[in-house]
């Protein structure tokens, strides 16, 4: 996925401010399971996240284009583990800007209660 850096992203440090990147953490995974989910298993499962980490390494400016990649890492019958990286995309994308790993943990969307991970998706998705 491609984003270009708004105004609206820029903090007083004059570079996209740290929300920013988690908003794109979240904008990613949600696209990616919009994408790769089987209509029936995106209508079963809802998400939420357990946990972010992120590791700011360069900092992006207005105007910038973004590529945000997204991929699972293991995936239990309770969590759900996100990796992302951000990276300048001049030059090939060889500027890492950050990296993310996140916990998603599955949720009934009628109930707004923990799930667990059905075996067809693990299987689609983990490592």
């Amino acid at each position: 996925m491609t984003v270009v850096v708004q105004p609206a992203d820029i903090d007083q440090q004059n570079h996209v401010n740290n929300i920013v990147y988690l908003r794109w953490v979240q904008e990613v995974a949600t696209a990616h399971w919009e994408a790769a989910a089987p209509a029936t298993t995106r209508d079963a499962i809802g998400w939420v996240v357990l946990r972010h980490e992120i590791d700011y390494k360069t900092p992006a400016s207005l105007g910038d284009e973004v590529v945000l990649r997204t991929w699972i890492g293991e995936a239990t019958r309770i969590t759900f583990e996100r990796f992302t990286e951000i990276r300048r995309a001049a030059a090939g994308g060889q500027t890492l800007l950050a990296k993310a790993r996140t916990l998603w943990v599955p949720i009934n969307p009628e109930t707004g209660k923990p799930t667990r991970v059905p075996s067809e998706v693990r299987a689609r998705f983990s490592v």
